[in-house]
């Protein structure tokens, strides 16, 4: 087992889509100061930005914590999407290429999850949804 460690960088609460914003804002800026490239900052805060409208979208609220990541010789960003809202019924579904529940295109769980080196949700139905993302530098 790989030894990990992580340090809080921040939190924002999401309730609005400038919160989405916010969010974005703050992954971006910690991105930058870790050094990322430009390729892996877009990546990573195009998820943030799919994970925290989720939340806006489906939840009406929540929050998204950012840590600096080590685990070995890896340093890198987790971000943790956190809601209390419906919960997601069927993961395996919601993970589909096109499967949306409000209409839209539906790319953003799976999308997400292909912009970042590791991907992880809990959900359970009436308790809220729990996305981890982690982009290693």
């Amino acid at each position: 087992m790989e030894n990990r460690a992580e340090m809080s960088v921040g939190e924002i609460s999401v309730v609005r889509d400038e919160d989405v914003i916010l969010a974005r804002q703050k992954v971006r800026l910690q991105a930058q100061e870790m050094g990322f490239s430009l390729l892996n900052q877009t990546r990573l805060v195009t998820a943030v930005s799919e994970l925290a409208r989720n939340i806006v979208v489906h939840a009406r609220e929540g929050r998204v914590s950012v840590f600096k990541a080590k685990a070995g010789d890896k340093t890198g960003l987790k971000v943790v999407f956190e809601d209390n809202g419906p919960g997601i019924p069927d993961i395996e579904k919601a993970m589909e290429e096109g499967f949306s529940t409000v209409g839209s295109m539906g790319i953003g769980l799976k999308g997400a999850r292909r912009l970042v080196d590791e991907f992880d949700i809990k959900s359970f139905p009436g308790k809220g949804t729990t996305v981890t993302i982690t982009k290693w530098l």
